[in-house]
Formats: structure tokens, C-alpha cells, sequence
């Protein structure tokens, strides 16, 4: 596999970036894992950097995106925290990874059985990890399926509230970030919502808040994400 220099990245589309992690995942999912010389990587990685995607996932050990998407040594950033939620440095983080550094594609990730999750779902409050999951609770408050046991003994209502939080974060970047949006609108770069099964490895990406304009999507307006 070819170590990414400024030529590729620049020839990469937003939906391109989203077929190639695609490809990644399907290798990952058959345990077809592309060969890589991650020394010679280092070497041509030394004087700069040109990632293809952003990819914001929970802190979880079973998810690090490099190896679900079969990714090598500068072909993505790498955003982590607990819950994968959005807040202010992660913008800022995305801004730059997009804006300065060129990434095509934004991809918010989430996973089966995650502890975060679970943690809001039951109202947990402890030290600074109060503030973070009162983040995830708006996903929690949204889910209107669950009618009993709404906790994290109840794995349907934990997934339903995973999903819903990923697609609310989505949609948080595009209105919490005017550079991003306008990006986005521009058709510079697409931001899409996913879940990561972590008993098959395989990785789910959400149609419904696939936001990537071009010739698949051309009518596609940022505008319709505010109402």
C-alpha cells in the first residue's frame, strides 16, 4: 500500500474517502489485512502528514479505527473519546484536520455495547465523568421505543440510544462548526455517522446522516439540516 502524499490526498473525493474505508473494514472483516511496510511509512511520513479521513470514535480498546479500517501510518486522524461525543477541542481538532490539513471525510463512530453509553443510560454520576456523559444524555431522552427498563441491563435500548447519539453528534459538528458546515456545503468534504460491531468487527455506515455532496448527491444542502 502506497504511503498518502499531498498528489493523493488531493485526489481523493469525500465519497472516494468513504469507499476506501469500506475496503478497509471488508479486509478487516475477512482477515485479508493489506501488506504494509509501517518502517518505510515512518520514513516517508517524516517531513508531513496528509490523512484522507477523521475518524471520531470512543476511547474503547476494541475500536481503534487504524485497525478496523485497515489503515496504515498517516492515512487518518484519529480522534478518541470516551462515548464519542463532539465538544469544543474536538472541533477544533476536526477544523484543523480538514481545513489545514486537507482530510476529505469526517466520520463519527460508534460500537456495540459501549460503556459510555451504558453509563449515561443509567445515570451515573462520578468526578468529570458527570460533565461527559450528560453529554450523551439528550440520546437517551430521544429514544421513545423503550416504554421499560430503560438501563443498561436492556442491550436493545442501549443500542437505540448508541445509534441515536452518533447521528445526533453528526449533526452537532455540521451546526457547531461554521467552517465545517461550509465545507461540507462546498462539497470540500462529507461527515457521515457509523457503529462498530465489536463481536464481527464489522463497521455499519448511516445513510440517513450520509452528508457528502456530489454527483451521487447533488442536491444535497446543509441548509436542510435546520429543519
Amino acid at each position: 500500500m502506497k504511503t498518502l502524499n499531498k498528489e493523493l490526498q488531493a485526489s481523493i473525493s469525500p465519497r472516494k474517502a468513504l469507499e476506501i474505508l469500506k475496503e478497509g473494514n471488508n479486509r478487516f472483516v475477512n482477515n485479508l489485512k493489506a501488506h504494509r511496510d509501517l518502517l518505510e511509512q515512518v520514513n516517508d511520513t517524516r517531513d508531513g502528514q496528509w490523512p484522507f479521513a477523521t475518524i471520531l470514535s470512543c476511547i474503547d480498546s476494541r475500536t481503534s479505527a487504524e485497525l478496523i479500517f485497515d489503515q496504515g501510518l498517516g492515512d487518518v486522524f484519529s480522534v478518541r473519546i470516551a462515548g464519542n461525543i463532539v465538544n469544543t477541542d474536538i472541533l477544533g481538532s476536526m477544523e484543523f484536520a480538514c481545513k489545514v490539513a486537507g482530510s476529505k471525510l469526517v466520520v463519527v463512530l460508534g460500537h456495540s455495547k459501549c460503556g459510555a453509553v451504558k453509563g449515561a443510560c443509567d445515570h451515573v454520576e462520578m468526578g468529570n465523568l458527570t460533565e461527559l456523559l450528560s453529554k450523551i444524555q439528550p440520546a437517551v431522552y430521544q429514544e421513545k421505543e423503550t416504554l421499560e427498563d430503560r438501563s443498561s441491563k436492556n442491550g436493545t435500548f442501549v443500542e437505540n440510544v448508541s445509534e441515536i447519539n452518533v447521528k445526533r453528534n453528526v449533526k452537532n459538528i455540521i451546526e457547531r462548526s461554521f467552517i465545517l458546515e461550509q465545507m461540507v456545503e462546498n462539497g470540500e468534504i462529507g461527515i457521515v455517522g457509523a457503529m462498530h460491531n465489536i463481536e464481527t468487527g464489522e463497521v455499519t455506515f448511516y445513510s440517513d446522516v450520509e452528508y457528502i455532496k456530489d454527483e451521487k448527491n447533488p442536491n444535497f444542502s446543509v441548509a436542510e439540516l435546520r429543519h
